[in-house]
């Protein structure tokens, strides 16, 4: 890109980056500031994804600032960032199963959602969540420790997932694990959806918690869909880079934007600001 272009991308990259950095921090400040939220499952799963999507956004946009500035970066550096980036990717969609379970419980087994869904109870959610998470790419770790030379981390690659895990049985088992891990994301969405949506039909004095509900879940499902980008945006930019070669790096940006920073947009609005609870106390500290 020429000097120009380049500065414009990075401005614009990071003029989102600190316009979402603000928008996530307002919203952890508010949960961590009234001790309600902190106490109740559903909050806790919502921020909990707040941070991993911001963890997430930072890192990727160090990677795209530091392929501008550097260009070619250590391997063991680019690998921690990988791996980060890779984790906090993965971790959005089960912790959206989790969130579409207990407004499902809520709805549908209402006596029981306060045994069911604890505090105690939801933190085990999001450990067992960061385990299904981190273990597939921790066992590509290790294999690519076992093959490669202890030289090879210390020489500079530009710092992309397959310039750092290399065999070709990692990407079988890693599309294995994916077809896996977003059936079971999607089953969990379509069936807690439908579950709501019949219970909305039934009780009469729960329709507007039904109906809230739902259109939750719905928001959940089109969060889910942008996140399952990631996962097809190679295949796509390559098949519209085969189209418009001459435009290879505007297309690669454009991935970057829809793909990598738009669904962060979504987190703080379903629930920081849609959800009418948390945005009464979120304009309160900070708008008013």
């Amino acid at each position: 890109d020429l000097f120009s272009t380049a500065f414009l991308k990075n401005f614009i990259v990071v003029s989102i980056w600190l316009s979402l950095s603000y928008i996530n921090c307002t919203v952890i400040i508010t949960f961590f500031r009234h001790q309600m939220f902190c106490q109740d499952p559903r909050y806790i799963l919502f921020i909990h994804m707040v941070i991993s999507d911001a963890i997430q956004l930072t890192v990727t946009i160090m990677l795209f600032i530091l392929s501008y500035v550097l260009y070619t970066i250590n391997v063991s550096v680019c690998c921690f960032f990988l791996l980060v980036a890779i984790f906090t990717t993965r971790n959005t969609p089960i912790n959206l199963s989790g969130m579409a379970l207990e407004r499902y419980i809520a709805v549908c087994k209402p006596l029981r959602h306060s045994q069911i869904c604890t505090v105690k109870r939801t933190y085990v959610l999001i450990g067992f969540i960061w385990f299904l998470c981190i273990t597939p790419e921790t066992a590509d770790l290790f294999i690519t420790l076992s093959n490669k030379p202890i030289s090879f981390f210390y020489t500079s690659v530009f710092c992309l997932r397959h310039n750092i895990f290399k065999d070709p049985g990692q990407t079988y088992r890693r599309q294995a694990f994916d077809a896996l891990y977003f059936s079971f994301v999607v089953f969990t969405l379509v069936y807690t959806y439908l579950r709501i949506m019949w219970a909305a039909k039934a009780l009469s004095t729960e329709k507007v918690l039904a109906q809230k509900a739902r259109k939750t879940i719905l928001l959940h499902g089109v969060q889910l869909l942008m996140c399952m980008l990631s996962y097809v945006s190679s295949s796509v930019e390559l098949a519209i880079n085969q189209i418009f070669p001459r435009y290879a790096s505007e297309i690669r940006y454009a991935t970057y934007l829809i793909v990598f920073i738009l669904p962060r947009f979504l987190s703080p609005i379903i629930y920081g600001i849609r959800d009418k609870k948390f945005y009464q106390y979120l304009k309160r500290d900070f708008i008013c």
